[in-house]
């Protein structure tokens, strides 16, 4: 829908503006409909993504099912579109300044794209085969950044706020995997643990005293 003219709704004149607004800064992606809530129709529609136009019925009682999200506003909420398409669409009540509702404005935002986007970055970003161990075996270094990575996201915290019982638990999974058994490999484990060495050190000597496996637990 373009400018609007003499002889439109005094209630399209007002709100054509906002509504253009919308439409304009969501591009094709995004229908803004204005409805009459006494009649029951449409009143302008922009960017429209069916055959609806000025006149055809809102529909608006589906807003009766819903629970507002604040005063006179509803959504996002989801719609399906004939063809398939998802849509987000919020609903506002506009009144008038007795307080009476003169208007409804919906806007219903088409998802696809966002859809289609999430799709490619989430097969774009994730392993399409199991990590070929053989490559891996004699890499000590990738070993030891594999398995202190591979703890830090079971526990859920950064490497900085590890505990002295969870820097067991990792030392203890790197010297079942003989990395301590390579040469120069403490300053390796120091550095991803973000310690020094002599915290290592001490790490290793209380793991391997008599009783160990129940500090580790």
């Amino acid at each position: 829908m373009g400018s609007v003219g003499e002889g439109v709704d005094a209630r399209v004149r007002m709100w054509a503006p906002a509504c253009q607004a919308v439409a304009l800064l969501l591009g094709p992606y995004a229908e803004v409909v204005l409805h009459d809530p006494d009649t029951d129709r449409i009143l302008a529609i922009w960017n429209s993504m069916s055959s609806r136009g000025p006149g055809d019925p809102s529909l608006l009682g589906e807003l009766d099912t819903l629970d507002p999200s604040a005063r006179d506003v509803f959504g996002p909420y989801e719609k399906l579109l004939a063809d398939g398409r998802r849509l987000s669409s919020v609903s506002a009540v506009l009144r008038d300044e007795a307080g009476k509702a003169s208007a409804v404005l919906c806007v219903n935002l088409d998802r696809t794209p966002l859809e289609q986007a999430a799709a490619v970055l989430s097969a774009f970003g994730a392993p399409t085969v199991p990590r070929p161990e053989p490559l891996f075996e004699q890499d000590w270094n990738e070993r030891v950044q594999h398995i202190v990575g591979a703890y830090v996201r079971e526990c859920g915290r950064p490497v900085e706020r590890l505990t002295r019982q969870d820097r067991l638990a990792v030392l203890a999974r790197l010297d079942e995997a003989k990395v301590f058994a390579v040469r120069r490999a403490t300053p390796v484990v120091a550095g991803a643990l973000r310690v020094s060495r002599s915290t290592i050190y001490g790490l290793l000597a209380e793991l391997r005293a008599p009783n160990a496996k129940d500090q580790t637990s």
